[in-house]
């Protein structure tokens, strides 16, 4: 529970339930609404957008609560950017770091599930968890997690928002120290499940060496974080 309240029980939903497709008004927070609906309207009827047809100017409001995920293999997502504001509240920087460290075996294995449907299936994955600073209570957070094409045409990137749904006097200036999760889903944005992705091809021990050095420099945009974006105040789950 947050200091607002904000009660999310512990849960995780069959992904091939249902099959209605995901909507802004299904998420509680501001910026999960915002950027899913711009990965939507740039989608269209495909099953995800391209990298680099993303416009940093077109949600540069929401930034410093944005990511960008590479997969290098199943169990490895490396943030290759990650807001201002996420990098305070977990009081590091994420660039360079797996997104799928530091959690419980409980939460690692439905989390390594999800990634496996984005990326093969196109699904859009949203997971509630949890952060607890030292000797402060726990606080929930909305995580986005959007499927993005890129090299011959497979999901090698994903993007995300990372939201906390209260904003206690503590939060950015006491590091999160363990986190997990308390509530998650996957869904479907064309309302079922996409014929299989094709794979990433087999990468050579040498090649794999070379993706794991320093990031070069792209000519194409990349996907930048800039200071400010939304306040507290304008942030705020609705």
């Amino acid at each position: 529970m947050s200091r607002s309240g904000t009660v999310i029980k512990r849960q995780t939903l069959d992904p091939h339930e249902g099959g209605a497709s995901l909507r802004p008004r299904d998420m509680k927070h501001k910026t999960s609404k915002a950027l899913f609906a711009y990965w939507n309207a740039v989608r269209g009827n495909r099953v995800a957008p391209h990298r680099f047809e993303i416009d940093p100017s077109r949600i540069s409001a929401l930034l410093p609560s944005t990511f960008v995920l590479e997969r290098l293999d199943a169990e490895t997502f490396r943030y290759r950017l990650a807001g201002t504001g996420m990098c305070e509240i977990f009081g590091c920087e994420l660039r360079g770091t797996n997104f799928l460290e530091g959690w419980e075996t409980i939460d690692r294995v439905p989390l390594l599930r999800q990634f496996s449907l984005l990326t093969r299936q196109g699904a859009v994955a949203v997971v509630y968890m949890q952060i607890n600073p030292a000797d402060e209570p726990p606080l929930a957070c909305e995580v986005l997690l959007l499927p993005l094409l890129h090299t011959q045409d497979t999901v090698d990137r994903v993007l995300g928002a990372f939201s906390p749904l209260d904003h206690p006097g503590w939060l950015g200036d006491k590091p999160a120290i363990a986190k997990s999760i308390i509530a998650n889903q996957i869904v479907w944005p064309t309302g079922d499940p996409q014929p299989l992705i094709q794979r990433m091809p087999f990468e050579s021990p040498e090649f794999r060496q070379v993706r794991h050095g320093p990031i070069p420099p792209s000519e194409r945009p990349q996907l930048r974080v800039v200071e400010g974006g939304l306040s507290h105040s304008e942030s705020d789950k609705t």
